[in-house]
């Protein structure tokens, strides 16, 4: 039996879609589709003063009001959701930071890639026959049904969308690290165009705000790629994926060491308007070429935003001194360090070949990931760092006896708030299943043993809410930066807005939708059928559609047994139809928007 608890589930008023309304079928004329993506952009970010381009796409347009990140909230998970329409047990891009259960040459023969790197994306690619996310893009399905494809902007989850094309010879791909030894190859036909826009060869590195690279990369998708789509011949489908207001937050250097302003500092204020600049130069591009009106355009963020706050009472790691860490303060690889100490197992760094990490001395292992147990060969535990959720992978044979002793041993640390174990361990008191996140499907990759989300708190004097959370963070980024990655409702709670001619007009959508709901709504629209080898997959938002019906949304929570300790992990959702949506999960006051329990 499972030792679970649901809760009565809550019908909201809101008539069902009919079936027949999320089948494909074909566009009544050629259309194109832009997605835009503005990286960490909070719901609550979008007003008519900073952002005047997404108030008025939102206003005219769908605005969706009850928005959602998926879970681990990082930003290759949520790009890997919005390319396949997955959740992320079927696409198994679990995080930034991803276990391969082999060594990587990239990254020094660690088990362990980073995803925000063409080079090491490429190689993981290639590991599995050129597609490890084992589903079809929507970018992809648009291309081999004869769409001109584009996909700009920042390294990594731009490649993502369409990670079989590689060589410059299909969908056009270029992002920050183009014409570097790691970026992903440009045509020479591409490449003459920049050239002849009088462009850089190369793009600015990224700064804080990251005006300069910003400028740069919409200047070659005004004057380079979209001119390009549009000689085609053909309808085009693009996305563009902007890496402020995300670099901005993370690191603003306006707020060391404090949480008010934190991420609404002059530096997040900037990465906005970066955002909000760049979509509104291809807007007008798109105008310019007299394609706007037969363009559908979709506006998402990957994941929320919250300021870090790096400090814990119960945590061993706080309490032992460490350069450039603050002292008080956690370090990078908290939770490797505190399972290490509670577990009485050595630690070793895996990027630095498995060398012995003196961690009571001062010494860190790189990155916050760490290996720990007798042999670092044959690991006992794995830790691999992602900022407001870890992984822990436990590859040995006493991984069951494990489990319960590291859940236990979390849940008694301040700073956690949420742990889910994977459910071929069992029930663990304290955890979730990792199938009650849709963490558990079809993934190539290996699956994480358990995941914990890290504690938020609502930071004293400031509003709105889901604007004023403070989270801790495994990374080496300083209190009053910022991150995300947890499971706080400011976290989950993204900007999602749509525009076009498919699109209502001046619709307030109160159902929820998440970025796996773009592609399968995109994918209606021009009429694409994609195939699925996976079943954890978004809905058709047929709400937002012209002549859609609403639909039934409902409302539930669920909670695990207690800890040793009377911690419990509780989740809330919505569901519409076989889709659910993840609002807050944790240890009931230790999440901000997770309500008491």
């Amino acid at each position: 039996m499972r030792f679970i608890r649901l809760a009565a589930v809550l019908a909201i008023a809101v008539a069902a879609a009919l079936p027949a309304e999320a089948r494909h079928h074909a566009p009544a004329k050629p259309r194109n589709v832009l997605i835009f993506v503005a990286d960490g952009l909070r719901y609550d970010s979008v007003t008519p003063q900073t952002a005047p381009t997404m108030w008025k796409l939102k206003t005219q347009g769908v605005d969706f009001t009850n928005s959602h990140s998926l879970y681990p909230t990082i930003t290759t998970v949520n790009a890997s959701a919005i390319a396949t329409g997955h959740y992320i047990g079927d696409t198994g891009n679990f995080g930034n930071m991803l276990y391969t259960g082999y060594p990587v040459t990239g990254a020094n023969g660690a088990p362990i890639t980073f995803q925000e790197d063409d080079a090491l994306l490429g190689a993981l690619a290639a590991h599995y026959n050129g597609n490890y996310l084992n589903e079809t893009s929507f970018i992809a399905a648009a291309r081999e049904a004869g769409y001109a494809t584009a996909v700009m902007g920042k390294v990594g989850p731009t490649a993502i969308q369409d990670i079989t094309q590689r060589d410059g010879t299909g969908t056009i791909v270029i992002d920050d690290a183009m014409n570097t030894p790691k970026g992903i190859a440009i045509s020479p036909q591409i490449d003459g165009a920049i050239k002849a826009a009088d462009l850089s060869p190369t793009a600015p590195k990224t700064n804080v705000p990251n005006t300069e690279q910003q400028q740069y990369l919409i200047a070659v998708a005004t004057k380079v790629v979209l001119p390009k789509l549009a000689a085609s011949g053909h309808p085009f489908a693009m996305l563009y994926w902007s890496r402020d207001p995300d670099a901005s937050q993370h690191s603003a250097k306006d707020s060391f060491g404090k949480l008010t302003p934190g991420i609404n500092s002059a530096s997040g204020r900037a990465g906005i308007k970066d955002a909000d600049d760049t979509l509104a130069a291809l807007l007008a591009a798109l105008k310019a070429q007299g394609l706007d009106k037969a363009t559908d355009v979709f506006v998402t963020a990957d994941h929320g935003f919250s300021t870090i706050d790096r400090h814990s009472k119960t945590s061993a790691a706080a309490k032992i001194g460490y350069p450039k860490v603050i002292p008080g303060e956690t370090p990078p690889g908290i939770v490797a360090i505190d399972l290490a100490e509670a577990l009485a197992m050595p630690v070793y760094d895996p990027f630095n070949q498995n060398s012995p990490v003196d961690y009571k001395s001062g010494q860190l292992s790189s990155f916050g990931s760490a290996v720990l147990g007798a042999d670092p060969a044959n690991p006992d535990v794995i830790v691999v760092a992602n900022g407001g959720s870890d992984h822990i992978y436990l590859p040995g044979a006493n991984a069951r006896d494990l489990a319960p002793k590291i859940v236990d041993a979390l849940s008694k640390e301040d700073y956690i708030s949420g742990i889910f174990v994977n459910d071929a361990l069992g029930d663990v008191p304290g955890a979730l299943p990792m199938s009650a996140v849709n963490l558990r499907g079809s993934a190539l990759t290996p699956q994480p043993s358990i995941i914990v989300s890290f504690a938020s708190h609502p930071i004293h004097g400031c509003k709105p809410l889901l604007m004023c959370a403070a989270e801790m963070a495994d990374t080496s980024l300083d209190t009053g930066q910022g991150m995300h990655g947890s499971f706080s409702r400011a976290d989950t709670r993204n900007f999602m807005a749509a525009a076009g001619p498919d699109f209502k007009a001046h619709f307030a959508d109160p159902a929820p939708v998440s970025n796996a709901d773009i592609n399968p709504t995109l994918a209606h629209i021009l009429g694409l059928d994609i195939p699925a080898k996976g079943s954890l997959k978004g809905r058709v938002a047929t709400e937002a559609l012209k002549g859609g019906k609403k639909v039934t949304v409902t409302k539930g929570w669920q909670s695990s047994m207690p800890a040793p300790n009377g911690q419990r992990t509780v989740l809330e959702y919505q569901r519409v139809g076989g889709t659910r949506y993840f609002d807050a999960a944790g240890f009931p006051g230790r999440t901000v928007g997770l309500s008491p329990h």
